[in-house]
């Protein structure tokens, strides 16, 4: 009899261990789990991080090429001025004074306007739009004609 409770009582502890295994176990791996869970999010944080970086890059990137087009671009229009001057050719000093004299008359030309427009109409809306013109034609007209800075060029080792 002593064999049968003996064998009863080894099989209730075998049991039981094994389920205090398998509950250890479970806890582990609930654990395990959790701390694997942290090294993604971790990971996805750096990833992320990364991708900010790279989206910061390219946008100076991409200032920077715009800048490039920007200077190339004034630079084509002084040129083009300077080739259309030159064609002129020979004239008369008058007449040579005279096409020099253009931008400026306009330009004082519209602000005239401008002020008439602005001392004639209650329309707040059509002022605005001929200020607008104003501004951006002298701007166009003589903006571009004050000396540029040097632009330095880095050399990539």
């Amino acid at each position: 009899m002593d064999t049968v409770i003996g064998l009863g009582l080894d099989a209730a502890a075998g049991g039981v261990f094994g389920l205090l295994g398998t509950a250890i176990g479970r806890v582990a791996g609930f654990f395990e789990r959790r701390q694997t869970f942290k090294q993604a999010q971790a990971r996805w944080a750096h990833e992320l991080e990364l991708h900010k970086l790279q989206m910061q890059a390219r946008l100076q990137e991409t200032e920077m090429e715009l800048a490039l087009a920007a200077q190339e671009g004034s630079w084509r229009g002084l040129q083009a001025s300077i080739d259309a001057e030159a064609k002129i050719g020979t004239a008369s000093l008058w007449v040579i004074n005279l096409l020099r004299l253009v931008r400026p008359v306009l330009t004082l030309l519209l602000w005239l306007i401008t002020g008439w427009i602005f001392s004639v109409t209650q329309n707040g809306s059509i002022v605005e739009a001929a200020v607008f013109a104003a501004t951006a034609a002298t701007l166009w007209w003589f903006g571009d004609r004050a000396p540029k800075p040097p632009v330095v060029q880095h050399k990539l080792l």
